[in-house]
């Protein structure tokens, strides 16, 4: 009697196991798609948005192997899906600040900047940067460096066998200046620039054409023009954008709650097939009477 109650049970739970293995096998779990985005691109593509024109650089997936440690491990793969998006700013601002005392480059010179010592200054001096050592490297008959004598700079110019110190301000020439001010607009490197002279430095400003780009993951977000796209692969090679983010919220609920089901089919599948073990076990018990 005993056996024969236990073989009815056993019966029982390997049908429910079996019943509920055969849904986790042949349920088809949700995934995240849109049939209407925004945008659907692939690598190379372009659009625009609110009048600004961009281009899918790059669309890539990546898949990174890894391997299980010791004997009879397995390995696994992770995919990883990135876009760039590339467009140009026709008019970003550009600024470049010259410190007082500095040496810049300017109209294919080196200048000297000196910001004159005032509370609010409105202009500001370029000073030519003599090269005083290849002056002296090219002239056969002078020395190739200065000497100071009662702190003043001399050349020693060498001619028809008599030396003689010539005052480094004589010898050289003299720097030419140009004055720069808040009023003028500079051609700095072809841009049309204005000028800001502050106490201890020159902020020259313009505009001109900047190359951006912003990558973005899959199912990430991307601000674009000033509005929020989610980023989408439908396939390894194509990207989408759209803004529907009430279907993706909705999609991954039905995600959250298909995995959940599963997980509690699994654990009616496992607790089956425990009981079945169980109940073998004990009905293979000795009796005692």
């Amino acid at each position: 009697m005993q056996r024969r109650a236990a073989a009815i049970y056993v019966a029982f739970f390997l049908v429910v196991g079996a019943a509920s293995y055969s849904l986790i096998a042949t349920a088809e779990e949700p995934t995240i798609g849109f049939e209407n985005p925004d945008y659907s691109l692939e690598q190379g593509d372009t659009f625009t948005i609110d009048g600004q024109q961009y281009t899918a650089t790059e669309v890539v997936t990546e898949v990174e192997e890894s391997s299980g440690g010791g004997h009879g491990g397995g390995g696994g793969a992770t995919v990883s899906r990135s876009a760039t998006f590339a467009w140009t700013n026709q008019s970003a601002l550009y600024t470049e600040t010259w410190e007082n005392n500095s040496t810049v480059t300017y109209d294919g010179q080196e200048w000297t900047v000196l910001v004159p010592n005032e509370s609010d200054p409105s202009s500001a001096t370029l000073r030519e940067s003599i090269d005083r050592a290849g002056i002296l490297a090219n002239d056969t008959n002078a020395d190739n460096e200065t000497v100071t004598r009662n702190g003043q700079a001399y050349v020693i110019v060498t001619e028809n066998g008599s030396s003689t110190l010539v005052p480094a301000s004589e010898y050289f020439p003299a720097p030419a200046e140009q004055q720069i001010s808040e009023s003028q607009s500079l051609d700095y490197n072809g841009n049309q620039t204005s000028v800001d002279v502050a106490a201890d430095a020159v902020t020259l400003s313009w505009n001109a054409p900047r190359e951006n780009t912003v990558q973005a993951s899959n199912h990430a977000n991307v601000s674009l023009s000033g509005q929020t796209y989610l980023v989408h692969f439908p396939t390894n090679d194509s990207v989408q954008l759209t803004q529907d983010f009430e279907n993706f919220r909705a999609q991954n609920d039905d995600i959250d709650q298909f995995t959940e089901q599963k997980n509690g089919l699994w654990g009616v599948t496992i607790l089956s097939g425990l009981s079945v073990v169980f109940l073998m076990g004990m009905a293979f018990l000795p009796s005692r009477y």
